[in-house]
């Protein structure tokens, strides 16, 4: 194994994919970047469901003509009892109520019929926007196993959850709404101005000269609540990620009294949602007051005119009122109108994060990457070069050769780049240039699934979902029976541990792993491994948590682990790698030492240095 020399390593700087933090994409009070674009998308989602949407279109317009039909019949109905008092009280006939029942009757049917097709329109447009919304949350649970593992160090936790629950629900409820009501709101004006332009078209023309001075109006304020909107969804993000994180994190919170710093940070978040939300949901809401206004003053200006008609003989009394029904209707249509242009505001604002995110660089192999074959284990590094942000190099050249079934220690203090090499190994990050190979093929030529199916990681931090300790093991090789998981769990050490708990295999891991100790977990990790079977293997910092009488188990399992494989060991503790086949000592990016534990103690250089420093601390807390 040969390495050149490199320059010190400085700390990555990562650049931030996305979310709510300084840096991120997503800044309060910033625009969206493509409104177009997004509505566009949105469109593009919604044309599997053309068939859905035309019936719901077709629905509308059939209850819209039944509906607008109504005041026109009910003022037939007001003439015929107007024109039946006036021939009562001059006595020459009395009321027709033949035709008064008659119009009626075809009025509930009308009526009747307008709440069927719109009971239908609204179940077929909220299934077309569940569909929308269900795929969006499979869309996106399926893009986070396809996003890098780089991703995930700049991405909160809160910010996707925030996507995946706030922003398509805001996105499910809004825009199912809005569909409905603009459908409906849209085929209302047109036939409400077909008929009121029957009744008069002197009235509807003034009716109409209203119109412009709302629409100024309203555009004023719908440019105003746009940015609104954004700054609303970005705060959601950014109290979801700050949450999250205390949440998770509540016991170093309480341990360093720092619960008034994150009530502080909260308070601060939650004073930008509100004053945001209140904003835009007030500006939204003056949309309705102003339609309303503006359709008073219509209101009196149409009771004159009307009036004026009427005693011209133009139009008959129940005209007026029809006309005056026509008009209500048309102005609350015009604010229902308004309402679902905030309603998609919201949709668009909330569409955007959501499109954004699905647009997120994916982790992909190349068209012609192969399937690995069964391998030896055998691994090389041959002139590796790399950098997080591509300007400051982390490994310049570095070359090593590991045969089959070696043990390769990785050691040196912290920030070295112990962990970045293993990363490499695995295909979270691909080199910048150089190669790495297993069994002669570049990895960059095997797909990262079958690449990471050939290899087993044990971790520092022992992760453990929320389930039963036999799931969490199966993790390893789902297919796995019950007697290979128990095979793996004695070989791993912890069957003992595990038999004495309530429950055995089936007791239940909870959220935070807290019901078990930490050397426990790390025991099940191994296990994890062992059923997974990987000819190469990774040990980080495995040991590093546990206590000395938990670390004599976790480091006699991993001896049987490692047994047959290659294994590469990151480790703080150079008492647990004494066995190394080769020991790779690495200070700020350079490979300095390799050799054994005793050639290394023997040369008295850095490995050396870093040995005895260790043992004499332990040496004086034994003390």
């Amino acid at each position: 194994m040969s390495n050149q020399q490199q320059s010190p390593q400085k700390s990555p700087s990562m650049p931030r994919s996305f979310g709510p933090r300084p840096g991120g994409r997503f800044i309060s009070g910033q625009k969206p970047k493509d409104f177009k674009g997004t509505v566009k998308k949105l469109a593009k989602r919604l044309a599997p469901f053309k068939v859905s949407i035309i019936i719901s279109l077709i629905a509308t317009i059939g209850s819209t003509i039944f509906a607008i039909v109504g005041p026109s019949l009910a003022g037939e109905a007001t003439t015929a009892i107007f024109n039946g008092i006036q021939a009562k009280i001059a006595g020459v006939g009395g009321m027709d109520f033949q035709l008064l029942i008659r119009i009626l009757l075809t009025l509930a049917l009308l009526y009747l019929a307008s709440s069927t097709l719109m009971f239908l329109q609204g179940y077929l447009m909220s299934s077309v926007v569940q569909n929308i919304a269900y795929t969006l949350r499979k869309e996106i649970s399926e893009k986070l196993d396809r996003i890098p593992i780089k991703a995930f160090d700049t991405i909160t936790h809160g910010e996707i959850l925030s996507r995946v629950t706030n922003d398509i629900d805001t996105l499910g409820q809004t825009l199912g709404q809005g569909l409905i009501q603009s459908l409906a709101s849209v085929a209302t004006i047109i036939g409400v101005i077909v008929m009121m332009l029957r009744i008069s078209w002197l009235m509807t023309l003034i009716a109409l000269l209203l119109l412009p001075l709302s629409l100024i109006i309203i555009s004023a304020i719908v440019k105003r609540s746009q940015k609104l909107f954004v700054k609303q969804q970005a705060a959601l993000g950014e109290a979801n990620a700050l949450i999250e994180e205390v949440y998770g994190g509540h016991d170093v919170v309480k341990a360093f009294n720092a619960e008034p710093m994150m009530e502080e940070k909260l308070l601060q978040i939650n004073e930008k949602l509100y004053e945001s939300a209140w904003k835009s949901q007030f500006f939204s809401g003056l949309m309705g007051p102003i339609m309303h206004g503006t359709g008073d003053i219509g209101y009196v200006a149409i009771a004159l005119l009307g009036g004026v008609l009427v005693i011209n003989g133009t139009i008959t009394v129940g005209n007026i009122q029809a006309f005056i029904q026509y008009m209500r209707n048309f102005s609350q249509q015009i604010g229902q109108t308004a309402q679902v242009t905030g309603m998609f505001q919201s949709s668009a604002a909330a569409a955007e994060r959501v499109f954004e995110f699905l647009d997120t660089e994916e982790e992909y192999d190349r068209p012609d990457a192969i399937a690995l074959p069964e391998i030896e284990g055998c691994v090389g590094f041959d002139h590796v070069a790399f950098s997080y942000d591509k300007k400051t190099p982390v490994i310049k050249d570095f070359s090593m050769h590991v045969t089959p079934g070696q043990r390769i220690a990785i050691v040196g203090p912290t920030g070295a780049g112990k962990t970045t090499i293993v990363k490499l190994l695995m295909r979270f990050y691909d080199v910048d240039s150089g190669s790495i190979t297993i069994d002669d093929h570049d990895i960059r030529t095997i797909s990262r699934n079958d690449l990471r199916k050939k290899m087993g990681m044990v971790l520092q931090d022992a992760w453990l979902f929320n389930g039963t300790i036999r799931e969490n093991i199966t993790y390893g090789r789902l297919d796995a029976t019950d007697e290979e998981v128990e095979g793996a769990a004695k070989a791993a050490r912890v069957d003992h541990f595990i038999h004495s708990l309530p429950g055995g295999f089936d007791m239940i891991v909870n959220e935070e792993s807290s019901n078990i100790s930490q050397g426990q977990k790390q025991l099940i990790t191994i296990a994890r491994a062992f059923l997974a079977n990987p000819r190469i293997l990774i040990l980080d910092e495995a040991t590093s948590s546990v206590d000395t009488r938990t670390e004599i188990l976790v480091k006699e399992a991993m001896s049987h682990l490692m047994n047959g494989r290659t294994s590469f060991i990151i480790a703080h503790r150079l008492s647990t790698i004494r066995d190394a086949d080769t020991i790779l000592v690495l200070n700020e990016g350079d490979v300095v030492e390799q050799g054994t534990h005793e050639q290394l103690l023997e040369s008295r250089g850095f490995y050396a240095d870093l040995y005895n420093a260790q043992f004499e601390t332990s040496r004086q807390l034994d003390m």
